[in-house]
């Protein structure tokens, strides 16, 4: 059995604000991310929520994109009836039942990358986790709320990792960077799959004998 090599797709997060003026301010920069991501070959991901990364999500669908939403609810019911969520621009919806906080995490682990843009504490704490997990980082500025906060914190905090923070107020640009990092991080990998065989799991030596 031979299958044929293709590019490595990454999942690279928007993380941005559900309510909030930073919505009103930024909604078109947040699909315009969404749709960058889409074209890049890359997949979305979000909290699977309203605001900033629903247009993100409607952003990736609508340049013919795979979108994937981290929903803190543990069912499609309690997606739509308790947190009141939407479900129409996800590929896929990862039904976590860790809430809001588990379900950032979880996300944030989930992802390559994690692009902030306006925000509030919830996309801070997305930042900030992404940052201690060593996650490279995107930051839109000028579109208000958190994004606009974290370069002054980074200065005031000295917090790890700051080389993997990359700042822009270019949607498509900043997109292109953040690609360009995490290619640099998985640079090794690249190289081993242009150079080897990356289907050894489906060598026959490799599978476990069926139990029973």
């Amino acid at each position: 059995m031979t299958l044929a090599k293709r590019p490595l797709r990454y999942s690279i997060c928007v993380s941005g604000a559900a309510r909030g003026e930073t919505v009103k301010q930024s909604y078109k920069a947040a699909e315009e991310l969404g749709s960058a991501i889409a074209r890049s070959g890359q997949a979305l991901t979000t909290g699977a929520t309203v605001g900033l990364p629903y247009y993100a999500a409607y952003g990736a669908k609508k340049a013919g994109g795979f979108s994937v939403g981290f929903s803190p609810a543990a069912s499609l019911r309690e997606h739509l009836r308790k947190y009141r969520l939407p479900y129409d621009c996800y590929d896929f919806v990862n039904f976590t039942g860790l809430h809001y906080v588990g379900r950032d995490l979880y996300l944030v682990q989930s992802s390559d990358a994690v692009i902030t843009i306006g925000g509030r504490f919830g996309s801070l704490h997305e930042f900030t986790s992404a940052l201690e997990a060593g996650k490279p980082c995107g930051i839109l500025l000028g579109s208000g709320g958190t994004a606009d906060m974290i370069p002054k914190l980074m200065q005031t905090l000295e917090p790890p990792h700051d080389d993997l923070v990359i700042y822009d107020d270019d949607p498509a640009r900043l997109v292109k960077r953040v690609i360009e990092l995490i290619d640099l991080k998985y640079k090794d990998i690249h190289e081993e799959l242009r150079n080897h065989d990356e289907h050894w799991y489906l060598d026959p030596d490799n599978i476990p004998p069926r139990s029973g």
